[in-house]
């Protein structure tokens, strides 16, 4: 009777001894994304069968790898809780450092009256010589009510702009002094700003880019502005 006691006993310690104990583990694909840069959590937990994810930024999800992407800059603390099914428990942790897109801003101005020009076309080009065969171009925006247009996902670099308006272009101003057209290099995960002058031409031509038609002005230098 004793030996049955013990035995009614001993089992259920043993079966509990037997539960495995959860090890929570994961990784991100990237721990500095960008604002709205969809983030990649690998889950490497073992003998657990449940999840819990806290993203620090009071969202959270129950998906064994989830996939997240955080509105706003700052340092937040991941936490990923795993679950076994006997309810024990265990977390891991991992400090993801969300930061500003690598933004340029553009405005583009009329030089003498320096009112905004909208609807106009803006290019960008990796070189000069791109710029003047209209070759490789990297990126187009158009011009707002404001005179500005936003590139983002650019790479470290200076970049050449052409300004295009069915009266307005930057052409004249290239020929005069190239710093007209040119960026200073690209700053990463900042907002890079570049004020772009552009001449009135007098003519609305076809409606398409012409770098024959410029506006020819003797009493001007790069450096007044």
């Amino acid at each position: 009777m004793k030996n049955t006691l013990y035995l009614l006993i001993l089992i259920p310690l043993l079966l509990f001894s037997c539960e495995m104990i959860p090890e929570a583990s994961f990784y991100a694909d990237t721990d500095s994304p960008v604002v709205g840069e969809a983030v990649y959590f690998t889950n490497e937990s073992i003998n657990a069968d449940r999840f819990e994810w806290d993203f620090g930024d009071n969202t959270f999800s129950d998906d064994p790898n989830p996939v997240h992407a955080y509105n706003g800059t700052g340092t937040y603390m991941v936490t990923l809780t795993a679950f076994s099914r006997a309810r024990l428990s265990d977390k891991a942790y991992l400090e993801i450092n969300v930061l500003i897109p690598t933004l340029l801003e553009i405005e583009v101005l009329e030089y003498y009256d320096e009112y905004p020009v909208e609807g106009a076309s803006v290019r960008l080009y990796p070189t000069l010589t791109d710029w003047d065969n209209e070759t490789n171009m990297i990126s187009e925006g158009i011009t707002d009510a404001s005179g500005k247009t936003v590139f983002s996902g650019l790479g470290s670099y200076v970049y050449y702009v052409d300004v295009w308006e069915a009266n307005h272009n930057n052409y004249t101003l290239r020929d005069e002094d190239v710093g007209f057209i040119r960026t200073d290099q690209i700053r990463p995960n900042e907002i890079n700003r570049f004020l772009a002058y552009v001449d009135y031409t007098g003519t609305k031509g076809d409606g398409k880019r012409d770098r024959s038609v410029k506006i020819v002005r003797m009493d001007r230098k790069a450096g007044k502005k």
